[in-house]
This record gives C-alpha cells, structure tokens and sequence, in this order.
C-alpha cells in the first residue's frame, strides 16, 4: 500500500514540476553558424590546395610547350645550337622557380 502511495505522489509531483524548458535559447543560432563556418573552410581549402596544384601542372605544361617548340624552331634551323641551349636553360630555369 505505501508503494502504490509512493507512486501516486511520485507520479503528481512529476504532473506538476516544471523543467522550464523555454526553447533552445538565444545561443541557438552558434550551430549552423559553426556548421556554415566549417563547410566555408572546406571549400576554401580545397579551393586553395587545389588551384596550387592546379597551377603547378600548368606552369610544367606551358615549360613543356615552350621547349617543343624551341626544339621546333631548331630543328628547322631558325636559331642555331648556342641559342636552342641557352634559350632551353632560361626555360628550365623558369620553370623550377
């Protein structure tokens, strides 16, 4: 008996207390804020890394060109072997920097 008494005041006082849970509060809005920060930073540094790589193969790819078609003109005897190689060192030495 004094159990089913305990339940029921138990159960009463629990009818009646209040948590005063009013909402999240005015911090709510620090999560999607943190959310949107780190999807940014995301983006940004794969744009970053990516655009670094990106002009690194460039920069190999436009040396490249330049000495095919240096060694085109050589080959068609436009310029002679002094000026192929010190022309092909400028190049090399531009595209290491």
């Amino acid at each position: 008996m004094t159990t089913v008494i305990a339940t029921a005041a138990t159960a009463a006082g629990l009818a009646t207390h209040h948590d005063h849970w009013n909402g999240p509060g005015p911090w709510w809005p620090i999560f999607p804020f943190l959310w949107l920060l780190f999807i940014v930073g995301l983006f940004a540094s794969f744009r970053f890394f990516g655009m670094r790589r990106w002009r690194q193969v460039q920069g190999y790819a436009g040396t490249r060109a330049g000495a095919a078609k240096l060694a085109e003109r050589y080959a068609a005897g436009e310029i002679d072997e002094q000026e192929y190689e010190r022309r092909l060192a400028t190049l090399k030495r531009m595209g290491s920097s």
